[in-house]
């Protein structure tokens, strides 16, 4: 009888080891085309700011005012209501509704190109939005020529940001990260071209830019367009203008959850520029920042693989199966996190140099590594727990969170540590890493005690309230019933 049961936990334990390298297999596919799309996509706009900064010190503060208030703020609102379509997608490929996927897909793109268009106003008179809040007027007048030049890159999110969800959830992202990559090196050379020999100045960087992201675009039409997507692209239909309004309010919260995280960290460089000594904190500040940034598209390559999976395997109905996806996607993002938070303790005086030669912002950024690294941790908890809502379509839940943990509590804080015990930019940090902290607390405590299997039932009616039959079903049907 014991023998009999220590065979059986053997053979139990050796199928949950099978299943937990398969999970891995699975969780590094999605991830790593994930995280190349990413940073690649990150680094054209990073490289865009350094040829910028070869122009002028003027158009330099002016990009990247822009960059960090305007366009992360219309990115992050297309880019978050896109997750909605990681959602739908993600389900109906795990239920084997292959034909709405491209149905979602084209809903989405319906829904992005109202929302970008909603936002036109804050790039059209952001030199009007900047001087109302007390920027100054040369700079708001360059940030907003330069403003106009991001209209077509925020109208590239309306499609990129959608087909790379409806790929990676059928394991097909990585056509996007190899265009990604592509596209990163052909803005290297035009932006070479434009700005160093042929002197185009701000209109030779951002016509770079604005080719070389449709580059991506073009190429991902033309993967889908093109067939390599049989099962789920049957071509256009006006069936993707019906049921809007529920897929809209999921793009909404899934929008203003993304936002909410994004303008956090804006709004934390910001206040940096109200200390004293405002030019040695924002550069110090916004090397960090950077540097979270660089780590947090890396946990995004996590964020998409925990939501894809648990998408997924909520559709085809296995609740275990979901439960292993985020163990196995959180145990892989927080080993990575703890060798990058070992990096920053390690390196945190020297990491600076990598960004400025001024050895008083350096020393600045050496004071800030040991919060430096706990946020680099606590991005890798975030990602997946993040991932592991979008994927359940539970993003209206996070909105709400990030409300609390944000804006309640980790703005206000730093606001007292920062300005009122002069802790200065040590106490504005201190102040969004308790927020952080707070939100992947309770975000912990959603995952661990959600019940999946009432999750697999919610999924299933979810599906079951948007599934239109395809053309191809509905023909055999009405041959069905003439043969009857």
């Amino acid at each position: 009888m014991e023998e009999g049961q220590v065979s059986e936990k053997r053979s139990s334990s050796k199928d949950l080891a099978e299943r937990v390298r398969a999970e891995s297999k699975e969780t590094w596919r999605i991830a790593f085309p994930s995280m190349l799309t990413k940073i690649c996509l990150f680094g054209m706009v990073v490289v865009t700011q350094a040829f910028i900064g070869r122009i002028g010190e003027l158009e330099l503060a002016a990009y990247s005012l822009i960059q960090i208030i305007t366009v992360r703020f219309g990115q992050g609102t297309l880019v978050g209501m896109s997750s909605a379509t990681e959602t739908l997608c993600g389900q109906a490929f795990g239920a084997k509704q292959h034909h709405m996927m491209g149905i979602y897909l084209q809903k989405s793109w319906i829904i992005n190109f109202i929302t970008a268009t909603l936002l036109l106003p804050v790039f059209i008179f952001s030199n009007q939005i900047f001087k109302l809040i007390g920027q100054k007027a040369d700079i708001s007048d360059k940030a907003g020529t330069i403003a106009l030049w991001f209209i077509p890159y925020l109208y590239s999110f309306v499609f990129n940001q959608s087909i790379q969800k409806y790929l990676q959830t059928q394991l097909k992202n990585m056509i996007v990260g190899w265009l990604s990559v592509i596209a990163i090196l052909l803005h290297l050379v035009l932006s070479w071209i434009f700005v160093a020999k042929l002197n185009l100045g701000v209109s030779g960087a951002m016509g770079s830019l604005i080719i070389s992201i449709w580059f991506i675009v073009i190429g991902d039409f033309v993967y889908i367009f093109g067939g390599w997507c049989p099962n789920t692209w049957n071509g256009f239909t006006f069936t993707a203008f019906s049921d809007l309004w529920p897929i809209f309010k999921l793009s909404v919260s899934s929008g203003v959850m993304l936002c909410l995280e994004l303008w956090y960290f804006a709004i934390l460089v910001l206040l940096a520029g109200y200390m004293k000594n405002a030019t040695i904190a924002i550069s110090a500040f916004s090397i960090c920042v950077n540097l979270t940034t660089w780590d947090y598209n890396l946990c995004l390559g996590f964020l998409s693989s925990t939501s894809v999976r648990t998408a997924n395997e909520l559709g085809r109905g296995d609740a275990k199966a979901t439960k292993i996806a985020i163990k196995v996607n959180l145990a892989t993002s927080v080993s990575i996190g703890v060798v990058f938070w070992i990096i920053c303790l390690a390196f945190g005086h020297k990491i600076a140099y990598l960004f400025t030669s001024k050895e008083e912002v350096a020393k600045y950024v050496s004071t800030l590594s040991l919060l430096l690294a706990f946020s680099v941790l606590l991005n890798s908890f975030q990602a997946v727990l993040s991932g592991a809502a979008i994927g359940a379509g539970r993003q209206s839940t996070v909105a709400y969170v990030n409300i609390f943990c944000y804006y309640v509590v980790g703005l206000p804080l730093g606001v007292l540590l920062g300005f009122v015990l002069h802790l200065h930019v040590k106490g504005i940090w201190i102040g969004m890493i308790v927020g952080v902290l707070l939100q992947v607390s309770v975000l912990g405590y959603i995952t661990s005690t959600t019940n999946w299997d009432e999750q697999v039932k919610k999924a299933s009616q979810r599906l079951n309230r948007y599934y239109k039959p395809s053309e191809e079903s509905n023909g055999k049907c009405a041959e069905e019933t003439v043969n009857a």
